[in-house]
């Protein structure tokens, strides 16, 4: 991948814990986990023959579409792109109209703004959509992903049939995100915001430091919020993820058609490291009629 290959030797110039803090920033956080072995015939992300690029919100979008059938979105995480979803997008071409993008200020998308925000994106995708003369699809959205997802199904709800998010949050603090990985935000965010004041150009700081700033400043999400979307959502996470297991729970109690998916033995990073489960779960979630029994017998 050849960010990976940039940002690996961009790192070698520095001492170990910053070495350390890029590898956590490329393999976590981009979603790099996905499996080196792994070969596709077609090249996610980087397809010239099915590559385009619209003009959505006054930056340019790259996209690309593979298969036919009821659209799809799938949604990368902070710092990804479309190559983030290769395992998503080769299962799930062949049973729906699978759109991919990268999301702006990600991959080869403009960024065109100094205050990047979740709900910015979810506006782009939104006009996506609209662009594209789709009324209502399916959406898979992983990690960043899953937030942006949320903020479709509350600001954009006709545009969502159903919703499958992967690690996703309301908020950016230690009660929905372990504080491990609060305190690496911060501790990268001080890093950056120093390159940045230093003028270096050995990386694109200013735009790292956007994402950074997604990450330990956003998003914002209220219960009342939550409760406003409409469109079924599956509602997914490791047991061992990034957020808080209870969080996970939480954003489950609030949306009136939930169902609560915690995979045991699984991480933040399942979509790649576990493509067969987590493509099998979502599309069973996807593909059938949605419905949540209650084992309460004592309801008339």
């Amino acid at each position: 991948m050849k960010t990976r290959k940039i940002y690996l030797y961009t790192t070698m110039k520095y001492t170990k814990t910053s070495l350390l803090l890029f590898l956590v920033l490329i393999c976590s956080i981009t979603s790099a986990q996905i499996d080196p072995s792994t070969k596709f015939a077609t090249p996610y992300g980087s397809n010239d023959a099915l590559g385009k690029y619209a003009l959505i919100n006054g930056a340019q979008i790259y996209y690309e579409e593979y298969g036919t059938g009821e659209p799809m979105f799938l949604i990368h995480g902070n710092g990804g792109d479309i190559k983030s979803m290769e395992n998503q997008i080769d299962y799930f071409k062949s049973k729906y109209r699978v759109i991919v993008a990268d999301s702006r200020g990600h991959g080869k998308s403009a960024l065109n703004t100094d205050s990047l925000t979740y709900v910015q994106t979810a506006n782009d995708w939104a006009q996506l959509a609209t662009h594209l003369q789709i009324d209502s699809l399916h959406i898979i959205g992983w990690s960043d992903g899953g937030i942006v997802g949320l903020l479709l199904g509350i600001h954009h709800p006709k545009k969502v049939k159903k919703l499958v998010m992967m690690g996703a949050n309301l908020r950016p603090d230690t009660t929905a995100v372990y504080p491990w990985a609060v305190n690496w935000v911060q501790e990268t965010t001080l890093m950056v915001k120093a390159k940045v004041k230093a003028n270096d150009k050995t990386q694109n700081w200013s735009l790292m430091l956007q994402h950074m700033n997604l990450l330990g400043n956003q998003p914002n999400i209220t219960h009342s919020e939550l409760s406003s979307i409409s469109a079924p959502v599956l509602v997914v996470a490791g047991d061992k993820d990034i957020i808080r297991e209870e969080h996970s729970v939480e954003i489950y109690q609030h949306i009136r058609k939930a169902q609560l998916c915690i995979l045991p033995g699984e991480t933040h990073f399942t979509p790649a490291t576990n493509p067969k489960l987590f493509n099998q779960i979502a599309n069973d979630f996807i593909a059938n009629p949605f419905k949540r029994p209650d084992s309460n017998w004592t309801k008339k």
